[in-house]
């Protein structure tokens, strides 16, 4: 709920032009882009009024016609100024706190991105005659090579979750006999079908077909697709919702996956639990310890089987194949792995030397 008056509180500040932009564009989205967008809006209008409409009273004042007047220099400036700047907010005691903000390429490109998608709008809609964002370069972004897990990291994940009891003991032991179903059902599921955090956690009961081996899932933007569940999968999930609905305390409840509370698990829960489990079986890389990491080994372990790259496409829920080609450079990046180790540099001398002096110049 306080993400809903966080972007209330921002909304309000803001042109109705934005308001509409936010409320239209982004119909459908989690609370969190919505409020996110708006922020990086915000502050792209204050930079405007601090250094182009420095007679503006607020930036709740601004216009879509004074957004005609923005140029290319006023947007490289932007892009610069996103780099470092100061920012000011009034805390719960009333006094004022300033605070210096860094971005790095990605947040940089975000914020872009966001003030694109809003001229873009306010053109298509005849509030300005022109789009500037058109001539605006992003900043170039080094893409880091994320590792999925491998095989024995999947094993080992596996066993804990399936045998927690010979890692644990106590407390721990207790709090992981009672959500046991839920975290083998949930992290099988991901591991399975590769859906995001957001698309597991929001599952009602109801989602779930067993007659057709599959649920439905809300995708980004607001689709809605189809997943067919492997059969291990398929029987976690039902052991799990037959568990659910025998507790009595929760059988009228629509989530699928809950917490201790009752209510539906929150994202957070599953990055804590993921992270305390691969701790257990020995994987110890952050970036294999996070929800997307067992996503990103679905998707590679598709490539490597040979599963043609727009299904998996398809499959992972990519609007844009070029997303799922970073997870085939990953593939890729193993496969040359494997085939440099399997290369024996004196190979071509060994088999020379089998030949003995003379049958060589005898062959013709």
């Amino acid at each position: 709920m306080s993400k809903y008056i966080d972007l209330t509180k921002i909304l309000t500040k803001l042109p109705d032009f934005v308001f509409e932009y936010i409320e239209v564009a982004y119909d459908g989205e989690s609370v969190n882009t919505q409020l996110g967008y708006s922020i990086d809006i915000k502050t792209f209008l204050e930079y405007l009024r601090l250094f182009k409409f420095r007679d503006l009273e607020s930036i709740e004042s601004f216009t879509p016609e004074m957004l005609n007047e923005v140029t290319l220099r006023d947007l490289n400036g932007f892009k610069a100024y996103l780099q470092e700047y100061e920012t000011e907010y009034i805390s719960v005691s009333g006094k004022k706190i300033k605070r210096i903000r860094r971005n790095n390429e990605h947040g940089i490109n975000r914020k872009l991105s966001g003030v694109r998608g809003l001229f873009l709008y306010l053109y298509k809609n005849d509030y300005i005659d022109h789009n500037v964002t058109d001539k605006l370069d992003f900043k170039k972004v080094h893409q880091k090579m994320k590792r999925p897990l491998s095989t024995q990291d999947v094993l080992n994940l596996i066993e804990v979750l399936y045998d927690g009891e010979r890692f644990l003991e106590g407390r721990s032991l207790a709090n992981y006999l009672n959500r046991k179903q839920r975290d083998i059902a949930l992290y099988t599921a991901y591991l399975g079908t590769g859906c995001r955090v957001s698309e597991l956690i929001n599952l009602n009961i109801n989602d779930v077909d067993f007659e057709s081996s599959s649920f439905i899932v809300t995708r980004k933007g607001g689709d809605q697709q189809e997943i067919f569940m492997p059969l291990q999968v398929e029987n976690e999930m039902l052991k799990y919702v037959e568990e659910r609905m025998a507790d009595e305390d929760v059988k009228g409840t629509d989530p699928l996956f809950i917490s201790r509370n009752g209510k539906r698990i929150l994202p957070q829960t599953v990055e804590k639990n993921l992270k305390n489990y691969c701790i257990l079986a020995g994987i110890t890389d952050p970036e294999k310890m996070h929800p997307h990491a067992l996503r990103r080994t679905f998707a590679c372990s598709m490539i490597a089987d040979g599963v043609d790259i727009k299904m998996v496409a398809e499959l992972m829920g990519h609007k844009n194949i070029e997303v799922t080609h970073r997870y085939y450079t990953q593939y890729a990046a193993e496969r040359r792995k494997q085939v440099m180790r399997e290369f024996d540099i004196v190979g071509e001398a060994k088999s020379e030397a089998s030949v003995k002096p003379g049958e060589a110049d005898n062959e013709e």
